[in-house]
């Protein structure tokens, strides 16, 4: 028989497991939708069917479940289902967890030992009509976009050599490219980084390695009209301590950061690499070039965030002792030296999302999300322990900050942009506020340039939402 989940932050209170694949056909909509909102959220969520093997482990290692809110006409349907990868099907069958450690295969069950591991549970992109659902330790995964039944692992019809893609991708809006890049990309804590360019048409037409100045956690890069932006921070994975059972990823603040830029569609032979002090980041709102000059905007902290890394790095911070900030930095490409300049543009956030036709170009807004005190008291949601609970939309040239917070005690999972085909209309924010008190979840639509007004519309939704990782929205035509 199943035993309980470990009553630990990751698998406790908002945060317990929910395990339901579910339809929900028509939800209740308070206010109103506009009509020109037609298209489909797609959310990765991390969702473990059985508990740990070892007792306890990391949110974030959670089954793959892709969740998808479709809006047409007024209406709005939620479909959830999990994947049905190698690893989840060897667990179903065993009805109990056969995988160790985060990361680490060689802390799994001998049963499993050398299949793959992957639960490609962080981001749903959808380029060249394919949806995929990626987690940077694998390649990606293949789903129907309407029915989210599992397809099969897509590695560019066996064109992809690298053997990971990573959780965040660059579509470029003018030429429908996809930019993207694989870490470990020669296998298990491995220097390798694959450089990857697909066409409009999802095929592979580029693959270039290189070496990162060390093994690091490279969740995202940023991509520009003319480069292509690769940081590295000191979250650091070696492969003696993965064989002798220890965990993948530690805190090195005595290691630098760096950052690399190049052509972008140049070679990785002209990566230029700037240099500075420890510091970490996951997540990049927009980067663009202008003349010498590269612009990279982002949440920055002086340490990584999540509290199994802290743990393992024998070391606690204090959220607010991290030094955590939005900030831009700018690389002059002009001069010689390893430095760059720092702006702060405005308060420490993450989960940041500019509009897509903005990518790679100077743009005046984005969006991010924060924590904010006076909107309510610190509530565990997600991998980090405290959840977000404020939108902020940031003016990047003038540093004004508009926000908005659900009130009571909720939370609210990663926003997504929806465009408008109205003129100088700025789109729409639409989010999950998971609502504490209730042990419910709703979905909040805002107009994106006027958030502090409020929603426009609640949709109602009759269950809880575990917390998700990354998602993103696919407009109805291309589907």
């Amino acid at each position: 028989m199943t035993q309980p989940f470990p009553d630990t932050m990751d698998f406790g209170g908002y945060n317990a497991p929910s395990r339901v694949e579910c339809e929900v056909y028509d939800l209740v909509v308070e206010g109103r939708l506009p009509e020109e909102i037609n298209g489909t959220w797609y959310q990765s969520v991390p969702d473990p069917q059985y508990p740990p093997m070892l007792g306890n482990d990391t949110f974030i290692s959670g089954d793959g479940m892709v969740r998808m809110l479709r809006f047409e006409n007024g209406h709005v349907d939620l479909k959830q289902r999990y994947i049905q990868s190698e690893r989840w099907k060897n667990e179903r069958l065993a009805r109990r967890s056969l995988y160790g450690l985060y990361r680490n295969p060689y802390t799994d069950d001998p049963a499993v030992r050398g299949k793959s591991r992957s639960v490609y549970n962080t981001t749903p992109i959808f380029h060249g009509g394919r949806l995929l659902a990626l987690k940077e330790d694998g390649r990606a995964m293949e789903l129907d976009p309407r029915t989210l039944a599992t397809l099969g692992e897509w590695d560019y019809r066996g064109r992809l050599r690298s053997q990971t893609m990573t959780a965040h991708t660059r579509p470029d809006p003018e030429t429908g490219e996809l930019y993207f890049f694989g870490y470990e990309a020669g296998g298990l804590a491995t220097r390798d980084v694959a450089y990857c360019i697909a066409d409009r048409d999802g095929e592979l037409r580029r693959e270039e390695w290189f070496q990162a100045p060390y093994c690091a956690s490279m969740h995202d890069f940023a991509v520009t009209r003319e480069h292509a932006i690769f940081p590295v921070f000191p979250t650091t994975a070696d492969l003696d301590r993965l064989k002798a059972g220890g965990v993948h990823w530690v805190w090195e603040p005595r290691k630098d950061s760096f950052v690399g830029i190049m052509p972008r569609e140049g070679s990785v032979k002209d990566l230029r690499w700037f240099r500075g002090p420890a510091r970490s980041a996951y997540h990049f709102m927009n980067a663009f070039t202008e003349g010498s000059r590269v612009h990279l905007d982002f949440g920055c902290s002086k340490v990584n965030p999540f509290p199994f890394i802290q743990h393992a790095s024998g070391i606690r911070v204090d959220p607010r002792e991290a030094g955590g900030r939005f900030v831009r930095w700018t690389f002059d490409l002009s001069k010689p030296g390893e430095s760059w300049e720092e702006t702060v543009l405005g308060p420490a956030g993450d989960m940041p999302r500019a509009a897509a036709k903005d990518a790679m170009r100077d743009y005046e807004v984005g969006y991010y999300q924060t924590f904010d005190p006076a909107a309510g008291r610190p509530l565990v949601a997600g991998p980090v322990g405290a959840g977000f609970n404020t939108i902020l939309r940031l003016e990047v040239r003038s540093g004004r900050l508009n926000r908005f917070s659900p009130g009571g005690e909720a939370t609210v999972q990663e926003h997504f942009h929806v465009p408008s085909k109205a003129p100088g209309h700025e789109g729409y924010l639409g989010f999950i506020v998971d609502r504490h008190d209730q042990h419910l979840s709703e979905v909040f639509l805002l107009e994106a340039g006027g958030i502090e007004r409020g929603p426009i519309a609640r949709i109602k939704v009759p269950l809880r939402l575990r917390v998700g990782v990354h998602g993103n929205w696919v407009p109805g035509e291309a589907l």
